[in-house]
């Protein structure tokens, strides 16, 4: 769970993913060759994988300030750990790229370098205390949340908050920022060059004894392995002992994932918490088996970690989408995938946490699968989500009333869009009156369940002990479905069952048919 929200923070910095885990493997050789004890390992080894976990703390001013949706990390990041002179060149060319004519950046300028001197700190003070919240909510013990006040100390007195310098700075911590700085040089321009910049860094912002040991070493500890995937290395590599996390624990770390997506912009703030909560109650109401009301709400908790990977101005645009735009959030639930399906444990809750968009029809995205790719569980979800959407306010309007948000999720089930049973089950979880609900082809309730059963090989007398009905009216319910849907064949009636989203879903009470193979 750590690794995936190391990925997502890659995300939210714009930085290729597995950034994080390559630095976490570089801290882990810096500890190997330092000789640090068990503890100090173990401290790196989670400081390597969220030293950027606090990314998404005011997003949404620092798209207001920066030129570019990615200039902090083109720009400023670079000089992170450089002398003074490199940290203002640096954030100066992010608030003012380099590649706007001089007209624009003396615009920029002049109205961005007030608002940097005065949120800077505020700022950093806003990225420690996000990430020491979040790392103790996703289970990592202590001293762990309280390292995370020192992330941007330096060495040599002259970081933020200003408060420690040399040795009083956590070990694990300034072996994290060498490493880290090396992993992100590295990208820049390779090994040589991220062991000079260390080295010149030595003593000022880092621990010297920690930045020779890399610069000196640059070649090994630098090294990666292309054969073997960085999500493979970095599990097996950490330290023990390693912490697990029960239930309850994995409840509240992926509802702090969760925050930590929604905090990337005012308008979403609680919105995964709210679809959780909204999910969970709907597939209640649904008939799922406890375990299967578990899962869906803990994919919904997930369900937006993907949303970091877009800009925060777009999140903000009070206006229509440009179409590069509209694409970016097209992607979001793409990598709300890739986020989790690294993690065996969370890969099980992406097949619903991905397709909190797609709709019956094939109208969604982003792989614009239609009612058959489906399952129970992702049609709760989207449909929750797209309740909760509705009665938040967004950038380019205010929230929807419920009363409107229950109809105009009425009018999409009947499109074909939206579940049925879906829409129904979330309304009833939210107290709202469930609006009338159009089955395909004038079926009835009843025979849009009876086809559903039909779909899953269940013979008239087995759909009859189901429903708890005769089988003479079972079988009066079948020849009327057909007739409305104009088919003949049980062949025929399963396949307008899966166009229509009328598959019963979940465990029959009964045994099924046997089949030949």
């Amino acid at each position: 769970m750590i690794g995936a929200l190391s990925l997502a923070t890659d995300l939210g910095l714009g930085v290729p993913l597995e950034y994080g885990l390559h630095s976490t493997l570089i801290g882990l050789r810096l500890c190997a060759h330092l000789g640090v004890d068990a503890a100090t390992a173990s401290q790196t080894y989670y400081a390597c994988l969220l030293f950027y976990v606090g990314c998404t703390a005011d997003a949404d001013v620092a798209a207001d300030l920066f030129g570019d949706d990615n200039a902090l990390t083109t720009y400023a990041t670079p000089a992170r750990f450089g002398s003074r002179a490199e940290m203002i060149a640096g954030m100066l060319r992010a608030v003012a790229p380099p590649t706007g004519s001089p007209t624009t950046r003396a615009r920029q300028l002049a109205r961005g370098v007030p608002k940097v001197v005065s949120t800077f700190r505020h700022h950093i003070a806003a990225f420690c205390e996000v990430a020491r919240m979040l790392t103790d909510r996703v289970g990592l013990p202590a001293p762990m949340p309280g390292l995370f006040a020192h992330v941007a100390e330096r060495w040599d007195g002259k970081g933020e908050p200003g408060r420690v310098s040399r040795d009083a700075i956590p070990l694990a911590v300034r072996i994290a920022q060498v490493a880290r700085d090396a992993a992100f040089q590295r990208m820049l321009g390779g090994d040589d060059f991220a062991a000079g910049v260390v080295r010149r860094r030595a003593g000022r912002a880092f621990d010297p004894a920690v930045a020779r040991a890399l610069a000196d070493n640059a070649a090994q500890m630098l090294a990666l392995d292309g054969g073997r995937p960085a999500w493979d290395a970095t599990m097996a590599g950490e330290p023990a002992p390693h912490v697990l996390l029960g239930d309850e624990q994995v409840d509240e770390a992926l509802a702090a994932m969760g925050d930590f997506a929604d905090l990337v912009s005012p308008y979403l703030v609680g919105h995964s918490a709210s679809v959780a909560d909204v999910a969970a109650r709907a597939a209640v109401h649904s008939g799922l088996e406890p375990s299967a009301v578990v899962a869906v709400r803990r994919a919904a908790q997930v369900h937006d970690i993907g949303r970091v990977a877009v800009p925060a101005r777009t999140w903000q645009q009070e206006g229509p989408l440009s179409p590069d735009d509209w694409e970016h959030v097209r992607l979001h639930a793409y990598h709300t995938e890739r986020v989790l399906s690294r993690s065996p444990f969370l890969a099980a809750l992406t097949p619903v946490a991905g397709a909190h968009h797609e709709r019956l029809d094939g109208s969604g995205y982003h792989r614009g699968s239609a009612a058959a790719a489906l399952s129970r569980a992702a049609r709760l979800l989207a449909t929750a989500d797209a309740y909760c959407s509705l009665t938040e306010p967004r950038a380019h309007r205010p929230a929807v009333a419920a009363s409107e948000a229950a109809r105009l999720l009425g009018d999409e089930a009947n499109a074909g869009r939206l579940d049925t049973d879906a829409v129904a089950a979330v309304l009833k979880a939210v107290g709202e009156p469930v609006p009338r609900l159009d089955r395909p082809a004038g079926l009835t309730d009843r025979e849009a369940e009876v086809i559903g059963l039909i779909a899953r090989g269940l013979q008239t007398k087995q759909i009859a002990r189901v429903l708890g009905i005769s089988a003479k009216t079972a079988d009066h319910h079948i020849q009327n479905s057909y007739a409305k849907i104009g088919v003949s064949s049980r062949a025929a009636a399963t396949l307008f069952a899966m166009q229509h989203g009328l598959t019963a879903w979940g465990e029959l009470p009964i045994s099924r048919p046997a089949r030949r193979s």
